[in-house]
């Protein structure tokens, strides 16, 4: 079985759930990278993967995103002079990251990115080209996308992580109207402050569940708006649809995760460390040596 972790999001949340009063010795907090490896080691716990790859954001906000959507993770960006695309983080959150790069690599974790792309689209990649059982966890919905048979993800949402969803093609229907291929289109139409994606005026999430359980797909709902409007449709959200057609295209190639990256990389659960010497200077260092999975 295949484990693949959103890297980032799963730092983020460990980073914001537990208190920086959490220090290495040298009195610099270390919540993110023990919360980050205390997760690691429970998932390798519960699922006994035979491989993992943390993977990671080489851009974490694409020229080639932001040229359809302006607007895309806008909200994320830091404040003018810091440099173009430079990602809004906790200032003890930087060096955190770093340190949790390098325990992974010295521990041997596979850590793949694909420069212009986002830890998204080498997770959608690699669970479209994994022939076996994946389990993908990540905090971020969009990946619901990937869900079919064989490939699970786990929505690190809501409290710890015994109370996280593990979502099939059944539990997305269920938690979200519609079934994982019409993911992206529901987030387009309902919209993803998160993300920076305006979604269609007077459509949230009831109704674009409606829609594309009465029309399938964005392509057959914009051509049904141009003609003649019937039920769930109605001549309002017709016109809306019709005026932002072009806008809806382009979001829905951003929200859309790439699943045909090439790359190489072995992500084979190591039964050593690759440089046991580093990671105990490393563990050391940041006082988190009792929390590396013994994998």
């Amino acid at each position: 079985m295949l484990l693949l972790l959103d890297s980032a999001s799963l730092y983020y949340r460990s980073y914001f759930a537990l208190p920086e009063s959490m220090r290495a010795p040298d009195g610099y907090p270390h919540n993110a990278v023990r919360g980050f490896l205390v997760t690691l080691d429970r998932l390798i716990q519960r699922f006994a993967p035979t491989a993992v790859a943390a993977c990671w954001d080489a851009d974490w906000r694409p020229h080639w995103r932001v040229d359809l959507v302006p607007t895309y993770k806008t909200h994320r960006l830091a404040e003018p002079g810091a440099g173009e695309g430079v990602e809004l983080e906790p200032e003890t959150l930087g060096p955190q990251v770093g340190a949790i790069a390098a325990i992974l690599d010295a521990m041997g974790i596979a850590r793949p990115g694909v420069p212009g792309y986002e830890a998204d689209d080498v997770i959608a990649s690699m669970a479209a080209q994994h022939p076996g059982p994946t389990v993908v966890v990540t905090g971020d919905r969009d990946l619901v996308q990937v869900v079919r048979e064989g490939v699970q993800v786990l929505l690190a949402v809501n409290g710890g992580m015994d109370r996280w969803p593990l979502l099939d093609v059944p539990a997305v229907v269920d938690r979200f109207g519609v079934h994982p291929h019409q993911y992206v289109d529901f987030a387009v139409l309902r919209g993803d402050p998160s993300d920076g994606l305006p979604g269609v005026p007077g459509i949230g999430a009831k109704t674009a569940a409606a829609l594309l359980a009465a029309y399938g797909d964005l392509d057959a709902l914009v051509l049904a708006a141009a003609g003649s409007v019937e039920r769930p449709l109605t001549a309002r959200l017709a016109a809306s649809l019709t005026e932002h057609a072009q806008a809806i295209q382009a979001a829905r190639t951003v929200a859309t995760a790439v699943s045909d990256l090439s790359f190489v990389v072995d992500p084979t659960l190591p039964d050593s460390p690759a440089d046991a010497a580093m990671l105990r200077t490393l563990t050391d260092q940041w006082g988190v040596g009792r929390f590396v999975p013994d994998v």
